[in-house]
């Protein structure tokens, strides 16, 4: 009998724990002023949640290697109903502060369910089932917010309570439906010494992989990029644009569903039809000339028309990016470099904020958007200098092209190292060294 996909629970997994992350995130703010929070800690209590994610994601993922992605996301899960318990009877900014850094340091779950992803999925499914989780994780971004802002009506702490209760029931899904996606033979069965170290002292190894390393790298700067345009949006479209509060949560409604629409829906479609690494290349280019329509957008209708491409363009570089990074190292270490991937990006949740809030006050509303262009342009340059570095050797003989393979940058790579995809075979006459 046909085993059951598990990639429908896990979308269930992920979409209740976003939900239930976007549902209390907009109402932090006002949680911690009822009691006497200044500005500057409202700050400090939005970067304890990156902050402790920084620090915890990298070892969940390393765990999840040795132990298994279901106890993991069992752990991860239960710290977040805790911390939301907490802040739900929270009397105390320091109470507030200790439940978001809880909430980060346990926080691996995203993490642990992109390894989840990798071990159910062969190279060419791969996309497809990342950008299942990145759907599931857009659609309760989606939902949360505006769920919450209604049950606060009742009181700020009745979303913290809600929110408990859905990690609740995300618990007894992973506990009931969920199988373990990573065998016991396939796991890591002892950490040596160097392994015992906390992750993030590997960094520089991590980085150093011929694959993995501009993965990582790439990922760093669209996270940096993508963190700016999602904190500063609403001040730009105040300032800018003179919208009101109302109306660009809309606005990012809409943008939720586009990019939704294009990780849940479309990226199976694409990936059947086209190479990864021309749809990598097609995502940044269009996706830097869209950061820059954003930044000179003159009215509310441009800027509907320029979300479109960024919206799609940011969804599907952000899965290929992931699926690359799932593929370019053996199996038993995907939840590792997941989380070290995560720890990253936390930190682009730090920077981004405080730096494109100065550049809108000190310089100007188009700062952001075009910052992120030039980001975004220099990857794309490194990109393909880095594809030109790595074309196939005019000495390969055509015979050898057989296990000659194309990375998700479009470089050429054996067939049996982790990473190289035989998506796109040499033996393409583009490819094929002179005679």
């Amino acid at each position: 009998m046909k085993r059951k996909s598990p990639l429908l629970p896990l979308f269930s997994v992920v979409f209740v724990d976003m939900l239930g992350f976007g549902l209390i995130l907009p109402l932090l703010p006002y949680i911690a002023s009822n009691w006497g929070a200044s500005p500057a800690m409202i700050g400090l209590i939005g970067a304890a949640y990156p902050l402790g994610q920084f620090l915890g994601a990298p070892l969940i993922g390393r765990f999840s290697d040795r132990f298994g992605r279901k106890p993991l996301l069992l752990i991860s899960i239960a710290g977040t109903f805790l911390s939301l318990i907490m802040l739900g009877f929270a009397r105390s900014i320091a109470i507030i502060m200790i439940s978001r850094f809880l909430d980060g340091v346990t926080g691996g779950n995203i993490t642990v369910a992109q390894a989840y992803i990798a071990d159910v999925t062969d190279d060419k499914s791969r996309a497809k089932g990342m950008g299942m989780i990145g759907a599931a994780f857009g659609l309760g971004f989606i939902l949360g917010p505006a769920s919450g802002g209604l049950l606060s009506q009742w009181g700020y702490a009745v979303p913290a309570f809600v929110s408990a209760g859905l990690s609740l029931i995300n618990l007894f899904m992973i506990a009931f439906l969920l199988p373990e996606s990573l065998p016991k033979e396939k796991r890591v069965h002892h950490l040596s010494e160097a392994k015992r170290k906390h992750p993030l002292n590997g960094l520089a190894a991590a980085f150093a992989k011929p694959i993995a390393g501009p993965i990582l790298s790439s990922i760093i700067v669209f996270s940096l990029s993508m963190a700016m345009f999602e904190s500063v949006f609403s001040l730009f479209t105040k300032q800018r644009l003179a919208l009101s509060a109302q109306n660009t949560g809309l606005i990012l409604a809409y943008v939720g569903v586009l990019v939704a629409g294009i990780q849940g829906g479309g990226m199976g479609a694409l990936t059947k039809r086209f190479p990864e690494n021309v749809l990598v290349r097609f995502a940044l280019i269009t996706l830097t000339l869209s950061y820059i329509g954003w930044a000179l957008s003159p009215n509310v209708a441009v800027l509907m028309i320029v979300l479109v491409p960024l919206s799609l363009s940011s969804g599907i570089l952000s899965t290929l990016l992931r699926s690359g990074l799932s593929k370019a190292v053996p199996t038993n270490e995907i939840g590792e470099i997941m989380g070290v991937s995560a720890a990253m990006e936390s930190i682009t949740r730090i920077v981004a904020p405080a730096l494109g809030g100065w550049l809108i006050g000190s310089v100007s509303s188009v700062a952001p958007g075009l910052l992120s262009a030039i980001l975004l342009g220099g990857l794309t340059v490194y990109l393909i200098s880095l594809q030109k570095k790595h074309r196939l050797p005019d000495h390969i003989a055509t015979a050898d092209l057989s296990d000659i393979g194309i990375d998700v940058f479009g470089r050429s790579c054996f067939l049996s190292d982790p990473g190289c995809s035989n998506t796109e075979s040499t033996k393409n006459e583009t490819m094929r060294p002179e005679d």
